[in-house]
């Protein structure tokens, strides 16, 4: 079995699922359920002997101590994290907590349990990290994509605890030996994504007839990367990757926010029009973040080279599906968006 940590979350559940609906092997889900795990993603597992999941905090070392005795994983593979930029701007401390000090504590449990391990059993253990583009920091128009042998960069607090993080793990690699593999995602979406995300919000903002909130010019560029292709390039680097290595996944898709703005709201007029007229006539420039990166780019020619992988789905293909899910999955969406989401949404934008 695997231990996967934040797998209620966005990119977590949807691992959790992918992984269980092509594998057998079971998941110990970790997850403390703050505002955006949901264990709402996970109802089509409900009552699946498969799948055990706990409420608790990666930061609990006698509770990961205790669920790595009890069901002696062969891999941990580490979801768990704050991550949303602009929370990190609020409130910085949050993301030190669990990316920063979570991570430790899940290492030197995991350096525990390897350690007691015998032959096969050790040979074949894993500690899988999964990280972000955004430890790079940001790109000029002509620069190359992000490569693995990139300099860190990062520039708010979430991108630098993130960083941090990496920076011990690839430590306990080698200091103390631990079988360790990092990927670094470039920006996702897809199923089961929190109405704070730039796809999500703007989904949610248009049929509810509200503004599109757009940071500066909306020329901010990000590579796009479908939720389920990471989750597929997540398995490959588990299963076949170098120890020690570093690989970029990524949707070989780069995009101006205001481009992605512009794609969904097209999507809605096709799939759901409005007779107001189209959902561009939404579209609100406001003040932009502090610091924002301008653009992101990953290079994921290593991980197709060495594992074979690449994505599934183009960009075209893999909004459509995004949107057409948020179209058939609106009491998903209405109990997301409570009373703490509406807090946060005034808090972010309401000054801008």
């Amino acid at each position: 079995m695997i231990l996967v940590t934040g797998g209620a979350g966005f990119i977590g559940s949807n691992f959790v699922l992918d992984w269980l609906a092509q594998s057998d092997e079971p998941v110990v889900n970790l997850d403390a359920l703050t505002y955006a795990g949901n264990l709402a993603n996970l109802a089509t597992l409900a009552g699946d002997a498969r799948h055990t999941f706990v409420k608790g905090d990666i930061c609990d070392r006698a509770l990961v101590d205790s669920l790595l005795a009890t069901h002696r994983p062969r891999a941990i593979v580490h979801f768990a994290a704050e991550s949303h930029v602009d929370r990190s701007i609020h409130g910085p401390g949050a993301f030190m907590k669990t990316n920063v000090d979570g991570t430790f504590t899940l290492l030197e449990a995991a350096r525990a349990y390897w350690g007691g391990l015998q032959g096969d059993e050790k040979a074949a253990f894993r500690f899988h990290h999964v990280s972000t583009d955004e430890v790079y920091g940001s790109l000029k128009p002509s620069d190359p994509p992000f490569a693995e042998t990139n300099p860190y960069e990062p520039n708010s607090p979430y991108s630098a605890s993130k960083a941090a993080s990496d920076h011990l793990v690839r430590a306990w690699h080698h200091t103390y030996g631990l079988p360790v593999v990092t990927t670094n995602c470039s920006n996702n979406y897809g199923p089961y994504h929190f109405p704070e995300k730039l796809i999500p919000l703007m989904i949610v903002n248009a049929l509810a007839g509200k503004p599109l909130p757009v940071y500066g010019d909306g020329q901010q560029i990000r590579d796009w990367l479908y939720v389920k292709d990471h989750c597929s390039g997540i398995r490959a680097v588990l299963a076949g990757g170098r120890l020690g290595e570093t690989y970029n996944i990524g949707g070989w898709n780069e995009q101006a926010n205001i481009d992605i703005v512009k794609i969904v709201c097209a999507l809605l007029d096709e799939l759901r029009p409005d007779p107001a007229g189209p959902y561009s006539r939404l579209i609100t420039y406001v003040t932009d973040r502090p610091g924002h990166d301008r653009r992101y780019a990953i290079d994921a020619r290593k991980i197709e080279r060495e594992l074979g992988w690449r994505p599934a789905e183009t960009f075209e293909t893999g909004i459509r599906k995004t949107v057409q899910w948020y179209l058939d999955n609106a009491d998903w969406v209405a109990n997301v968006q409570s009373g703490a989401y509406k807090d946060w949404v005034s808090t972010n934008y309401q000054a801008r």
